[in-house]
């Protein structure tokens, strides 16, 4: 496997494809998922001739399974690892759900010399919980609920959520792709699952704001309008305002884990931004 180690000593495996020479895409993924989320996305990026590059976030996949640092400022580190070992610059990151919020701050405080443009997907910056300043957010109870749910029966609840809210399944006539939803447990539960109780924590009680009003790069802010995970109204809406050079599109009636089930909108979007 390729991989980087940290300067805390964790392996990070990443995938590398695509010319060297060419511009680089770097994506982060989801909560609790892995690199492979991408796939669809980085083969039709490196077919239009983009170095395409994912990682598999500490504890997740097939990067290391450690005890700590499930925290989004050692995500961001461990993605710089990542980025200094390849040298990558004029770099476009894109990130979904969690990554989102990775790749927020590791762009706010990492890749001022090293990013052209970012790119957020049902992300979950600013702040997903609701506090005193984001009455929108949503109350601690429900992460709870997650937190419970994971270590009650990690497999079930992977199940479940992937058959349910994550790609909206559970709306009337939904269609339901087995395929999808076994991929979807699979990479889950290929990590630790002390990284995801602990990575529970850090995409719902991170705040980003400040992260968010230091970014100068043009940045396009994507979102499924019926998305279950991360509500619309209290995320990108507000992400685009605090963001200095934004483009924000909202779908009507897509869910959550839109890169799966309309992957064709997402990758047609992202690469208009990015040629533009």
């Amino acid at each position: 496997m390729i991989s980087v180690t940290t300067n805390d000593g964790v392996q990070i495996f990443y995938k590398d494809w695509g010319p060297k020479s060419a511009q680089p895409i770097v994506f982060h993924h989801g909560w609790p998922l892995t690199a492979d989320d991408w796939d669809n996305q980085m083969l039709f990026f490196v077919s239009k001739g983009y170095r395409v590059i994912a990682h598999d976030r500490r504890g997740h996949g097939r990067s290391m399974q450690v005890s700590d640092g499930h925290d989004m400022d050692h995500y961001a580190a461990d993605v710089a690892a990542v980025v200094e070992h390849l040298d990558l610059r004029n770099a476009i990151h894109i990130g979904h759900s969690t990554g989102g919020g990775e790749a927020t701050r590791y762009v706010a405080r990492h890749g001022r010399n090293r990013v052209a443009k970012l790119v957020l997907i049902g992300a979950v910056p600013p702040l997903m919980l609701k506090t005193e300043t984001n009455p929108g957010g949503l109350p601690i109870e429900v992460f709870d609920g997650l937190r419970q749910q994971l270590s009650a029966n990690r497999a079930q609840f992977y199940r479940d959520f992937a058959s349910g809210p994550f790609y909206g399944y559970n709306r009337p006539g939904a269609e339901a792709s087995q395929a999808v939803i076994w991929n979807w447990w699979r990479q889950s539960m290929m990590g630790s699952a002390k990284a995801h109780y602990d990575g529970i924590k850090a995409f719902s009680e991170t705040d980003f704001s400040e992260d968010l009003k230091s970014i100068t790069q043009p940045t396009l802010v994507l979102h499924g309008g019926d998305d279950q995970i991360v509500p619309v109204d209290d995320s990108a809406p507000l992400s685009a305002k605090l963001l200095k050079h934004s483009t924000l599109k909202i779908y009507d009636r897509l869910p959550h884990g839109l890169c799966t089930t309309h992957a064709d909108f997402i990758n047609a979007d992202i690469l208009s931004f990015i040629s533009a």
